[in-house]
């Protein structure tokens, strides 16, 4: 089926792999009445679908890019700026306080959205909301200026 659906044979074992991991993870979701054999192959088509519109998100993207002008490598000097800024980040992160801290982590480093924060913080979203901006206006605050504009 995984073949069929892709409409080749290379990639057909990954997306049964693949399948077969998520089968397992969710075995207890199997309805009785239907049967384990049409739940599995539902999620092998499934799989391959998602994997052939995959495919194909990644052709017209590697298109793109072999369009684009390639950018060069930055210098020496623009990773000496780039890594005295990220010193002065951290010194000011770690000048605040330990939840203005914690919900920057998880919002910029760990890249959780704001419903997955509420979720680790165990709060509402809304709270999420508010913690951030406070912590956020709070690091601006500790960032020095650079030629009146902040870092």
């Amino acid at each position: 089926m995984a073949t069929v659906v892709l409409g080749t044979v290379v990639g057909a074992d990954d997306v049964v792999q693949d399948a077969t991991l998520r089968v397992w993870r969710s075995i207890e979701g199997v309805d009785p009445m239907r049967g384990f054999r049409s739940w599995y192959l539902r999620a092998v088509a499934n799989t391959a679908r998602n994997h052939r519109r995959g495919r194909g998100r990644r052709a017209a993207l590697n298109l793109r890019a072999e369009h684009e002008p390639k950018a060069q490598a930055p210098g020496p000097e623009d990773r000496a700026v780039t890594a005295s800024e990220r010193d002065c980040v951290l010194s000011a992160l770690n000048a605040l306080g330990e939840r203005d801290r914690l919900v920057v982590a998880l919002r910029y480093f760990e890249q959780l959205t704001e419903a997955e924060m509420a979720s680790v913080l165990d709060c509402a979203p809304g709270t999420v909301k508010s913690r951030l901006s406070r912590a956020l206006k709070r690091l601006r605050a500790e960032l020095p200026s650079v030629g009146g504009v902040g870092v």
